[in-house]
């Protein structure tokens, strides 16, 4: 396994490294931008983060996931940031142990309840830098699908006038900027026991608390009726300003998910269908999009919480 010259010097760098370590590297599957490793040496288990290829093109700025991955760790919601070497794109966090949460068990309370609370400490932790707001990231990705001569498909003309009316109603009572996470698939939450860490804070900064609410229900396929019990547990009641803006959110949501699929199609050199990915993402916005109660979200939105 360690055959990497980049993942070499990274152990090289880790706490109780001497030469002649029993060291153990394990590859973790699953990401769709980065190669993930477990390495084990004296004693102490890490994860070791090596960025794939231009990932700054996706927005991702290596100063502001470290500083938010260390916001997280602060409030008990992240894991402790080891170490980190820009200039590799490396980042070393402490392994924890828990498991991917299946889909299914999020529509029951207690569960849900767990991901709010890691959810919210995240929103009520210290300010971390960089800004996020889903439709200016769309807007970027399609230039820079453009300029790797990606083809755009041709839902982006629908959907970036849907993401104009979705700031429009959402700029008529702006809600206060918070720290957020912005990418909570399932893959990013790791349940031990009662608690949840979230990890990965890649395109972590300060935005709408509504858009993590968007992304991490509509990426975990809550039903309506735990989509209500979200709110319920994170707000303590709920308005229907509450219900619009997180449908809003999951269009601006899925919105951002294809748009990145194109981005990856021009930049990524990973073992991925990129392509199927934002074909699936463009489809169930669209629809999302179309759905006889948009224009009252939008309304409703405006109000304000």
């Amino acid at each position: 396994m360690r055959t990497d010259p980049v993942l070499e010097d990274v152990v090289r760098r880790l706490p109780g490294w001497s030469e002649g370590a029993d060291v153990r590297i394990e590859r973790l599957e699953g990401g769709i931008t980065n190669r993930n490793f477990r390495v084990d040496v004296a004693g102490a288990s890490y994860v070791v983060r090596l960025a794939g290829a231009d990932t700054e093109l996706l927005g991702i700025d290596r100063a502001v996931e470290r500083a938010a991955a260390e916001a997280a760790a602060s409030v008990g919601v992240g894991p402790e940031v080891v170490l980190s070497i820009p200039e590799q794109g490396c980042l070393v966090t402490r392994f924890v142990e828990g498991e991917t949460i299946p889909t299914g068990d999020l529509e029951r309370e207690e569960v849900l309840a767990a991901v709010v609370r890691s959810i919210r400490a995240i929103h009520e932790g210290p300010r971390i830098p960089g800004e996020f707001w889903a439709p200016a990231v769309c807007r970027a990705y399609r230039e820079v699908a453009t300029s790797r001569g990606v083809p755009i498909p041709s839902a982006y003309d629908r959907l970036i006038e849907v993401a104009a009316e979705i700031e429009a109603a959402f700029a008529a009572s702006p809600s206060p900027r918070r720290p957020c996470h912005n990418d909570l698939l399932n893959a990013n939450l790791l349940r031990q026991g009662d608690h949840v860490w979230i990890v990965d804070y890649e395109y972590a900064g300060m935005g709408d608390r509504f858009f993590d609410l968007g992304n991490f229900s509509i990426n975990n396929g809550l039903s309506e009726e735990a989509r209500e019990r979200l709110l319920e547990l994170y707000f303590g009641e709920v308005r229907p300003a509450h219900r619009a803006r997180l449908a809003l959110m999951r269009i601006l949501s899925d919105f951002r998910e294809a748009m990145w699929g194109v981005v990856q199609q021009g930049i990524s050199t990973l073992d991925f269908d990129y392509v199927d990915y934002a074909r699936r993402h463009f489809e169930r916005c669209l629809e999302s999009a179309a759905d006889p109660r948009y224009r009252s979200w939008l309304a409703d939105a405006a109000e304000g919480v």
